[in-house]
């Protein structure tokens, strides 16, 4: 009964929290300090920091799926719970530069410019759907329901580290146009 009352507690949470961040996010994407009076300068430096924050998410998630294969279940979870930490401050970083500096364009052309648009449009799309996942996957987790965890998270890795990765790739492309 404990585990079934722990993931029905954050059944809702998750749904609440699923929704809210992509509609939170997008709506302040849209909100600039310095038109509601505040004389902020843009945070330029953190798109760097954050596509290594999303690199070094990628190489936690790698190193927590071969800590569980190898059976260190504390070094698994202790790994997962920072992959979750990186992905928050990636998200907070992501949200307080958007919110003080204009958005960059993308400025190649021809086949490089759709490989660039495929890959946002994919990163962005999976890391909308990556939110549940790794929610579901963590509650399952701390309610002891392994099997059900191993299997959901079996479709949870390689999404997260897909988006994980193509933060850093979609950073690499559209640095060079960075003002």
């Amino acid at each position: 009964m404990k585990e079934n009352s722990l993931e029905q507690k954050y059944s809702k949470l998750i749904i609440i929290v699923s929704t809210l961040i992509p509609v939170v996010v997008a709506l302040l994407f849209s909100v600039k300090l310095k038109d509601f009076g505040f004389n902020v300068e843009p945070l330029s430096f953190l798109p760097p920091i954050y596509a290594g924050i999303n690199g070094i998410t990628a190489i936690v998630l790698v190193a927590g799926v071969i800590a569980i294969k190898n059976g260190n279940k504390a070094l698994h979870q202790r790994l997962m719970t920072s992959a979750i930490a990186l992905s928050v401050a990636f998200l907070v970083m992501y949200v307080a530069y958007h919110m003080t500096s204009d958005s960059t364009k993308f400025g190649g052309e021809g086949v490089v410019k759709f490989v660039y648009f495929i890959i946002l449009i994919s990163h962005i799309l999976l890391s909308i759907a990556v939110i549940p996942l790794v929610l579901i996957t963590y509650v399952r987790a701390l309610s002891e329901k392994f099997d059900q965890h191993k299997k959901i998270a079996r479709i949870t890795f390689p999404i997260w580290l897909y988006v994980a990765v193509t933060g850093v790739v979609v950073y690499l492309m559209i640095s060079p146009y960075y003002v």
